[in-house]
């Protein structure tokens, strides 16, 4: 009867998590969905927005496409970023209680480690559906009608369904200290949050672990702190695994898709470390920064809403 109703609560609490996750994540997306498309078609230089800035990008997809071309590949977006984070969140969860059980002494070691693995699991169970949207989002002219078709396009012409998975070993590159740095900031700056600044910061909530439970402001501002500091480290990978995937979308840009570290020297080697490895950071920054907050605060929102403990021990030694 135990292990019964051990198993039925594991299951309970591995459910409600991917639902808080994929709601989570499905908010950030469509939040910055129209940053999202300007973004790629920065990065990888389209010739109708290359010379462009991101307010001027973002009135001259207006321009000449429409308002609904700002939310271009989100559909896919939608269909792909659902399962990758509910899988990323629930997997952190899962990592870190593994970790905390083997390392008890770890501290924030163990929500890296736990944020880098539940990030790289993410990313390969949805990595082909991450490529098919940025082509979507990187066209003009109307290449692809949609998922499948794009799909079935890129696996025929290109390759066969590897080349649905092109820059995968930039993203786990750029994923490891992403996702890593992403957890572990904001659960550190949650953290002072409740030691520090309760007061200022928390509401009561005497169900959670160390009875406080972060105000929504508090939230925003942790999870969009959390968001800069990741993209800082991890954007230059981020750039290589969009020139990979976009390398077959145009002759100009088809020099890009081979290895990673020839991708990321041929980037560096043309147009520097500033115009080319952080080329769209400022608009990176602009995306990010609201997109880490609102994800982290749908995700704790969603969580108290379905019974799950948001808190934390209040440990300060």
């Amino acid at each position: 009867m135990t292990d019964t109703s051990s198993t039925s609560a594991t299951v309970s609490f591995i459910c409600r998590n991917l639902v808080a996750g994929g709601v989570a994540g499905m908010c950030a997306k469509t939040t910055v969905a129209p940053l999202d498309r300007i973004k790629i078609l920065l990065q990888a230089q389209n010739t109708h927005y290359r010379n462009l800035g991101v307010v001027s990008g973002l009135t001259a997809i207006v321009r000449k496409e429409s308002v609904l071309a700002l939310y271009k590949g989100n559909g896919a977006q939608m269909v792909r970023i659902f399962p990758y984070a509910s899988t990323q969140f629930t997997s952190f969860e899962i990592y870190k209680k593994y970790f905390t059980r083997v390392y008890p002494n770890g501290g924030r070691l163990v929500t890296g480690l736990a944020g880098s693995m539940a990030g790289v699991t993410a990313v390969f169970l949805t990595y082909p559906l991450d490529t098919v949207r940025a082509r979507l989002a990187f066209q003009v002219e109307k290449k692809y009608n949609g998922i499948r078709h794009a799909i079935t396009e890129i696996s025929k012409n290109e390759g066969g369904p590897r080349a649905l998975y092109r820059g995968f070993s930039a993203t786990v590159c750029g994923m490891i200290p992403y996702a890593g740095l992403s957890f572990t900031c904001f659960e550190q700056i949650k953290f002072w949050c409740m030691i520090y600044l309760p007061e200022y910061t928390c509401n009561r909530c005497e169900k959670n672990t160390g009875g406080l439970v972060l105000s929504v402001p508090a939230k925003l501002l942790s999870g969009g702190l959390a968001g800069a500091v990741a993209q800082s480290f991890s954007y230059p990978f981020d750039v290589t695994r969009r020139r990979m995937q976009l390398a077959y979308m145009t002759k100009e840009t088809q020099h890009y898709g081979a290895s990673m570290f020839n991708t990321l020297m041929l980037i560096y080697r043309q147009d520097g470390v500033v115009r080319g490895l952080y080329r769209g950071m400022t608009i990176n920054y602009i995306r990010a920064i609201p997109m880490v907050a609102v994800s982290f605060s749908v995700y704790e929102l969603t969580k108290q809403m379905l019974g799950l403990d948001t808190g934390m021990p209040m440990k300060t030694g």
